[in-house]
């Protein structure tokens, strides 16, 4: 074995776990025996072994570690998800906020120059800050509207008792006097015309309608309760609250319980929310027990404290800025443009209620227990250039049987749509506040 010594490689007979090396021996070559220089040598390697597996066996724990820390953090991930998932929040606001207050504008633009003119082409937006209002945008009409009346007709319906906003403003005057509403408005572009009157549609973009069968408005539970509770509140007789206010349900679809009830009251300086707080929960508890729910949910009412200064005084107002507010509480989808302040010539407005219109129609007929519909346009265009259908698994029948259905009884041009759903006669101040659907005597809800 001496001889074969010279960095060969072989393994020793003797010890084969060994192998030789060009410095020293490993094995005695007399008897198997370690030589001294093979002793050091052999207790250098089992050291270095020995090292070896002592890292390999700590970074095995702390890799093993690392992967039961990061199966924890998955889980518990897992697990905050799944308790997000099932409690939905939703919300309303009243007409007196300030953004609701320019919707109304908007539509009692539009719904009178439709009376007077079916062919009015209408598109409106409204700003308002503290009492200074300016009406924008584009009018071609056989009727000129008295802008001031109608904006005097909206604050009317808000109840001007109730629009004081804690300020020393007599607003019966201060909007009618000098420039205090200013009027931007023109005819609508030709270039538009030239589709419209085709009967293209007025404008490109995409419109949802969703209906759920959880209530009887076909709408989420969560966001009629906060409608329901807004309703309440405004017909309350008390003077101490004023227009502006805000609710907020969550609702816990896997126990069917609410959570959470959130609202923000506007009310008089001479009053704290301490001084009103059983009758803001008393409504909470009628809004729920009206929707059959529970009432052993949290009551949050005025978080901030006092709510005196609100509406355009806290806050500048814009048309269009509550979408989720006139739809669905932010549940199913909504589309790119606002709905009030348009002539149904516009599809932000018809493409969205035609939506609505087949998922009610869908969910009613027990096709499907929870329904949404979206439709695309291209300006100029009559016919859309999609439509798609989403029942999120609940559906009684298939997807085939659910697109002929649409195809064979809805048509889906804006002329179309606008003859049959008699949008020229429709009263649009009926959903310029608290949502333009799941309300009696709509077209697109009957």
């Amino acid at each position: 074995m001496g001889d074969d010594k010279g960095g060969s490689g072989k393994g020793c007979q003797v010890h084969p776990g060994i192998r030789r090396c060009d410095e020293v021996d490993i094995c005695d070559p007399c008897g198997g025996g370690f030589s001294a220089a093979a002793f050091v040598w052999s207790h250098f390697c089992v050291n270095r072994l020995v090292a070896q597996a002592g890292s390999l066996s700590i970074r095995h724990h702390e890799r093993s570690g690392e992967r039961n820390q990061r199966i924890k953090s998955r889980e518990e991930s897992t697990e905050r998800e799944n308790i997000m998932s099932r409690i939905i929040t939703c919300e309303q606001v009243s007409n007196g906020h300030p953004d609701k207050i320019c919707d109304q504008i908007a539509d009692a633009i539009v719904t009178e120059c439709l009376q007077h003119d079916p062919k009015s082409r209408v598109a409106i937006e409204v700003l308002i800050k503290d009492n200074h209002i300016i009406i924008a945008g584009e009018l071609t009409s056989e009727h000129k509207p008295d802008y001031k009346a109608l904006v005097y007709q909206v604050f009317e319906r808000i109840g001007m008792q109730k629009m004081d906003y804690g300020k020393a403003v007599d607003f019966r005057d201060s909007f009618f006097l000098g420039p205090d509403i200013g009027i931007l408005v023109k005819e609508q572009s030709p270039d538009i015309a030239l589709g419209v009157d085709k009967g293209g549609a007025g404008d490109q973009g995409m419109m949802f309608g969703y209906a759920t069968n959880e209530t009887a408005e076909l709408l989420p539970i969560p966001f009629v309760v906060a409608t329901r509770f807004l309703q309440i509140l405004k017909a309350h007789p008390s003077r101490m609250f004023r227009a502006d206010a805000k609710a907020q349900v969550s609702y816990d679809y896997e126990s069917g319980k609410i959570t959470t009830f959130l609202c923000s009251v506007q009310h008089s300086p001479d009053v704290d929310p301490a001084d009103f707080r059983h009758i803001i929960e008393g409504i909470m508890v009628l809004a729920a027990c009206e929707n059959g729910l529970n009432t052993d949910f949290e009551k949050l009412v005025n978080p901030t404290g006092r709510f005196v200064i609100g509406g355009s005084f806290a806050d500048c107002g814009v048309t269009g800025r509550k979408l989720a507010c006139d739809t669905y509480g932010g549940v199913g989808h909504i589309g790119g443009g606002a709905m009030s302040g348009k002539d149904p010539s516009k599809v932000d407005r018809s493409g969205a209620y035609a939506a609505r219109k087949i998922a009610v129609d869908i969910v009613r007929a027990g096709y499907a227990d929870k329904c949404e519909v979206q439709i695309a346009y291209a300006i100029g265009v009559a016919e859309p250039v999609s439509i798609y259908i989403e029942t999120f698994g609940t559906e009684h029948q298939d997807k085939a049987f659910l697109e002929a259905f649409v195809r064979e009884n809805y048509d889906l041009t804006p002329k179309g749509i606008i003859k049959s759903l008699d949008l020229l006669n429709v009263d649009y101040n009926k959903v310029s506040a608290y949502g333009h659907f799941g309300k009696a005597g709509l077209p697109w809800e009957s």
